[in-house]
């Protein structure tokens, strides 16, 4: 038993830290740059793109090289094939006349393999404006929710998992009740040992379905820490039941009953991260003022969403936010993750009530009801969350917000953002004191 809570442990361990990790150097590198440094441009402003071939840090000389160049997520507008005599190569990208983002992607054919790197210019994105519908009873909506989740008792249940616990932390497998259908929402929670009164930190997933392992490092630092999921069930099985249920019951649960805002999948996600509040601000040891969340992809998207809701929550750190402006598809330009309109999509979800829908849930709407401070980490080059998408929720957001950037970046984090990300929610939480 005790080898088996091991491999258990060493899988999410690896599953973890390798989630939002640097993908791994190939032997073959495609290095593509825009000519400015940060990548930004001035609408009308042409930018240059360069490509360069390497191994073992040194041009690879006389390499067949395709690149396309276009609007991010879009049919390209420029497809050419040539051969880099000294395995490197200058493009006149050209421009965009209006904000948004222009992508060149370039694929090598080297020893037999394809190799392929990006890179993306932006054009003045702090004027990208979202394409969503607002709707007029948005509010009345949520506030409704709200006051149906209030109603129904919490029922929480804690179980000690001592085989996770640490010298200064408790961890729990915690369950609440998070609708009067019975549905509840599951988490690791970690306590501080010590006697005392502690900040919280909500932890709110990435799309899929997983195990999760709780965050004990940030616990360890004497804050009450909550990783949950959201699909209703246990996070501490067998992993191969969570793969059977992507596969399975679960495939494709980001569009379960789009059509319906009242029983939209995402609904009872948005109230179970209220509900997951609702307990961290009951616990004894809640100092009754200090609470954040954060996430990244699917979870920066419910970080936004959680702290729009939620009056309770004092700073929201966002890894390159999803569901963010998802119609932009229908208007020229890139949509958020899950991409319902895209080329592969848009047939089955262009309908009247499933755009009635997204409105209620879209993140740029909850963007422009924040009031707290937020901490906000993409890169130009994500195209999971496409920046164009991710820019139409940050623009309308009036609220105090920092936007670092690290533009090469796709769908993936640096170990120095996690760190500054990290650092910034433990300063606010604990008022200065590490």
């Amino acid at each position: 038993m005790k080898t088996r809570i091991l491999l258990f442990n060493l899988f999410l361990w690896l599953f973890i830290s390798g989630l939002y990790a640097q993908p791994p150097r190939r032997a073959i590198e495609v290095i593509v740059t825009a000519d400015h440094e940060n990548w930004t441009y001035k609408s009308g402003e042409k930018v240059k793109f360069s490509i360069a071939v390497l191994r073992n840090g040194n041009l690879v000389k006389n390499v067949p090289v395709r690149y396309e160049i276009g609007l991010e997520k879009m049919e390209p507008t420029v497809k050419e094939s040539k051969t880099l005599a000294e395995g490197k190569l200058d493009i006149d990208g050209g421009t965009l006349k209006t904000p948004g983002f222009l992508r060149c992607i370039a694929y090598a054919s080297v020893d037999g393999g394809e190799y392929r790197g990006l890179a993306t210019a932006g054009f003045e994105p702090e004027k990208i404006q979202p394409t969503v519908s607002n709707p007029d009873d948005f509010d009345a909506f949520w506030e409704t929710a709200k006051k149906e989740l209030a109603a129904v008792p919490m029922d929480a249940k804690m179980t000690l998992i001592p085989e996770r616990c640490t010298e200064k932390t408790n961890v729990y497998h915690l369950n609440l009740q998070n609708n009067r259908q019975g549905t509840r929402v599951y988490g690791i929670l970690s306590i501080p040992k010590k006697e005392g009164k502690y900040p919280a930190l909500l932890r709110v997933p990435g799309a899929g379905i997983r195990p999760y392992y709780g965050d004990m490092g940030t616990a360890d630092k004497e804050i009450i820490t909550l990783e949950i999921g959201i699909h209703g069930i246990s996070v501490i099985m067998d992993p191969s039941v969570y793969t059977d249920l992507g596969n399975g019951a679960l495939n494709g649960y980001q569009s379960y009953h789009l059509d319906d805002k009242d029983k939209f999948y995402y609904k009872r996600v948005y109230l179970g991260c209220v509900r997951a509040n609702d307990f961290l601000t009951s616990l004894p040891q809640f100092d009754g003022q200090n609470l954040a969340v954060t996430g990244g992809s699917q979870g920066g998207a419910l970080s936004i969403v959680t702290a729009a809701l939620d009056p309770r929550v004092k700073w929201l750190g966002a890894f390159y936010p999803a569901l963010s402006d998802v119609t932009g598809y229908l208007h020229g330009r890139a949509g958020g993750w899950p991409h319902y309109f895209d080329k592969g999509s848009i047939q089955a979800n262009n309908t009247k009530e499933k755009l009635a829908t997204l409105g209620y849930y879209d993140v740029v709407n909850f963007a422009r009801r924040l009031k707290v401070p937020g901490f906000y980490i993409w890169g130009y080059n994500d195209e999971t969350c496409p920046p164009t998408s991710m820019y139409a929720a940050y623009n309308v957001t009036t609220a105090p917000k920092e936007l670092k950037l690290y533009q090469d970046t796709g769908h993936w984090t640096y170990q120095e953002e996690k760190d500054l990300m990290n650092n910034w929610l433990i300063g606010k939480l604990k008022g200065g004191k590490m």
